[in-house]
């Protein structure tokens, strides 16, 4: 269960390209703003065409240009977790944890809402208001959200971003159980050393 991409883009001015080697656990695309990490994701994910090259999550061929594969968003089926939770305001955190269930079809379900909420330790936030979370909260409530999708791999863009200490390290936890515990293929991107060192089974710089 592992990413094999090799890809290439113009976004800009700016030639974008990365290749990662099949490796289980989380890879890490590592570097300083602005070099691409983020067109990367949104790449795998289908929401920007690479140029050139290939896309493999998993065993599943997601995009090969010399082939003519491009498969539509919905049925990539990617986990992914934005800078920003985005989180709904109108929505409770249970009820935005479900509406991530409701995207997948039931027979694609592989966890269901208490595994995700005691996996996460976040069952005690079911009924409060997006607005009432810590940012360590939001970005937990938004990896359920994700999780409960039934995505085949998960895409996190600066997960432990603007969180201080404590914050962090509850999210860093999550993400390691997430890889340890449910295998998920893991690409995370950040600038920061330490927490790549921490998390990354396979760190590439960009």
């Amino acid at each position: 269960m592992s990413f094999d991409v090799d890809i290439m883009a113009r976004v800009g001015d700016t030639d974008v390209a990365v290749r990662l080697m099949p490796v289980d656990g989380l890879t890490i695309l590592f570097g300083p703003s602005g070099v691409g990490k983020t067109s990367v994701l949104n790449m795998i994910a289908g929401l920007r065409r690479p140029d050139r090259g290939h896309v493999v999550v998993a065993g599943s061929r997601l995009f090969d240009a010399a082939c003519g594969i491009d498969r539509p968003v919905p049925e990539r089926r990617a986990g992914y977790v934005f800078q920003e939770p985005r989180l709904f305001p109108h929505l409770r955190v249970g009820a935005n944890l479900l509406y991530g269930q409701a995207l997948a079809p039931v027979a694609d379900h592989w966890i269901d809402l208490p595994t995700v909420t005691a996996f996460l330790g976040i069952d005690h936030l079911l009924d409060r208001w997006p607005r009432s979370l810590s940012g360590g909260e939001a970005r937990r409530v938004a990896i359920g959200r994700a999780l409960l999708a039934a995505p085949r791999f998960l895409l996190l863009d600066e997960p432990l971003s603007s969180l201080d200490r404590p914050r962090r390290e509850e999210v860093m936890t999550a993400i390691e159980h997430i890889r340890d515990v449910l295998k998920l293929p893991i690409l995370m991107v950040t600038h920061d050393h330490q927490e790549a060192e921490r998390l990354g089974t396979q760190i590439i710089e960009m």
